[in-house]
């Protein structure tokens, strides 16, 4: 029973990076591929996004509105890749 201790807080749930991080992405239209619950693996540029989804422009194909939930990962597509094909 510690007398005068502070409750611990808690961690925030958002901090905004995700925001920020996502806004870079789209801004500099950078490619990458994002790998879905189902094991899909899409690729294009991030052109929106808000609190529950995204909106995955890609060439050549229908771009695609994406639930966050629905997303394993985005993994940034590397130049130095892009260059050696």
């Amino acid at each position: 029973m510690g007398l005068g201790r502070k409750p611990k807080s808690l961690p925030q749930e958002e901090t905004s990076q995700e925001a920020v991080y996502l806004k870079g992405l789209g801004e500099k239209q950078k490619q990458v591929k994002i790998k879905l619950c189902d094991g899909e693996i899409v690729q294009g540029w991030i052109e929106y996004y808000d609190k529950n989804m995204l909106r995955l422009t890609r060439n050549d194909q229908p771009n695609l509105f994406i639930f966050k939930h629905e997303i394993v990962y985005i993994a940034e597509e590397s130049a130095s890749r892009a260059k050696s094909q």
